[in-house]
């Protein structure tokens, strides 16, 4: 585990084409009608799959674990939570364990949902499952990242310094932090 920034070189972007976005959404179009009689048509992006998960993995009651890993959408490296989309049939919370192993190589002998964020209510259906593990073990499984993900062990107290990083931008990275840090809070 590394606490250190990345000086991991960026990917190097051989082209670029525009695509329809068949593979995770589909574009749904909707008219609609308000109670005031007035109409609209708005577009929403309706997510393929069953959901996802992003796991606040606790190695002990005062660090949590993060990833660094690249982000194609800022075409930088970031610093976030495990997360990843549920397999068919999978549960949030083995999905969660799952992606655990994957990411991080630890399992978790205790999980437990602290509730769901939305991405973009307003034109996407999208929900992620936040999930608290705790009592982790080591434990890898294969997963489908392109190159190793450096694990870095954070203090739980220290968001402050965390969200003000240029590496950390993800908004539901830091909303699971804090979900889970006052969530263990209130005891």
């Amino acid at each position: 585990m590394s606490d250190r920034d990345s000086t991991r070189p960026l990917p190097v972007v051989h082209d670029r084409r525009e695509r329809r976005p068949a593979d995770l959404f589909r574009v749904e179009q909707l008219d609609l009608e308000f109670s005031n009689g007035e109409r609209r048509t708005y577009e929403r992006l309706i997510s393929r799959g069953v959901g996802a998960v992003i796991v606040v993995a606790m190695p002990d009651d005062d660090h949590v674990l993060l990833i660094r890993e690249y982000a194609c959408g800022v075409h930088r490296y970031e610093l976030g939570l495990p997360k990843g989309r549920l397999e068919p049939g999978e549960s949030f919370t083995e999905g969660a364990n799952r992606e655990l192993q994957e990411e991080c190589g630890y399992g978790a002998r205790e999980l437990s949902e602290l509730g769901h964020l939305t991405l973009a209510p307003g034109y996407m259906t999208h929900r992620t499952h936040v999930i608290l593990a705790r009592d982790l073990y080591e434990s890898r499984l294969p997963g489908d990242e392109p190159e190793e993900i450096e694990v870095v062990k954070w203090p739980l107290n220290d968001l402050v310094s965390l969200i003000k990083r240029d590496d950390c931008s993800e908004g539901r990275t830091i909303a699971a932090l804090y979900m889970a840090r006052d969530m263990l809070a209130a005891g």
